[in-house]
């Protein structure tokens, strides 16, 4: 069957949206606007749900694991769902996993990465259920002699209120954190799955080296990428019933709106406390879905059928 892909509203540098006169620094920082389609005047559940799931392996198994049952998918769900934490109580931080996985497939999909550290499979088997990034992944070069880091955030809201920037930006500012940095870097080299991946053995051996505990963090700071996935709910995607111009227009809006919001917020809040933050790369991708408590129910619905089989 053909892949899914979402349709890209926006793709821009930040500084062709900035709003805000004088705002700085305001260069390496994206923003990425993805779109789920519309069937029979009503917004596609299941498409989602499948995307979630036809990409749950990324972070749920390791890569030895992914590649031992290529071609065995039904297996490949049922220990990846074995792997979830789904320990999500309070209303904020429900369906976090959703929005973790959605990161791994965009990452792999829009941005080209390598999921270096598949994070729920690394959280569920050292019981090391929040700390950390929500996704590690390498991104190599066309050329393949150069990689850049990306260290993601993964947040799945009810709105886009001051509050839910202000959450997601102190989490940013904790993973930028020098302790946390080092503590990735080690996953990344302790683990055998960067050896499975196929580049150039110098580039891999390059990487190792960037990623050594004696390498200082700030010559890997112009490589390191911070993508923030904001799976979010929107009345207007909840209310409408095809992809028009209109909805279109209406979202590309609000999406403009919200990343003046948190990059503003971003630069004010840790701009100033993070040493050479003007040499790390953002990148904002923004996902609306018209009813959180409906995309966690479809997936802790297909998640409790995967478990009881994988016993």
């Amino acid at each position: 069957m053909p892949s899914i892909t979402f349709d890209i509203l926006i793709n821009k540098a930040f500084a062709d949206i900035c709003t805000t006169e004088g705002l700085t620094p305001i260069d390496k920082k994206h923003v990425l606007s993805l779109l789920n389609d519309f069937e029979d005047g009503k917004w596609r559940y299941e498409r989602f749900n499948d995307y979630i799931w036809n990409n749950i392996a990324l972070t749920a198994l390791s890569k030895q694991e992914r590649d031992d049952l290529i071609d065995e998918p039904k297996t490949k769900l049922r220990r990846s769902a074995k792997n979830l934490r789904l320990l999500d109580n309070d209303e904020r931080g429900k369906g976090s996993e959703i929005a973790e996985i959605l990161l791994y497939g965009v990452m792999q999909d829009y941005y080209g990465a390598l999921p270096v550290v598949p994070k729920i499979y690394h959280k569920q088997n050292v019981n090391d259920n929040a700390k950390g990034a929500d996704s590690v992944h390498i991104v190599v070069s066309p050329d393949g002699k150069d990689f850049s880091l990306w260290f993601g955030e993964a947040k799945f809201y009810k709105s886009l209120a001051n509050d839910d920037l202000d959450d997601i930006i102190q989490s940013v500012l904790n993973s930028l954190d020098k302790d946390k940095i080092k503590k990735e870097n080690s996953i990344i080299t302790d683990l055998q799955d960067l050896d499975l991946f196929d580049m150039p053995a110098e580039t891999r051996q390059a990487i190792k080296d960037s990623l050594s505990q004696d390498a200082s963090i700030d010559k890997i700071k112009p490589k390191l990428h911070i993508p923030i996935m904001l799976l979010h709910q929107c009345g207007r995607t909840k209310s409408a019933t095809e992809m028009t111009e209109n909805y279109r227009g209406v979202i590309e809006r609000k999406h403009i709106k919200k990343a003046n919001e948190y990059f503003k917020k971003q630069i004010e809040t840790i701009g100033g406390q993070v040493f050479k933050y003007d040499e790390i790369s953002f990148h904002l991708i923004l996902f609306p879905i018209p009813d959180k408590d409906e995309v966690v129910r479809l997936f802790l619905e297909d998640a409790s059928i995967y478990r009881r089989k994988a016993k």
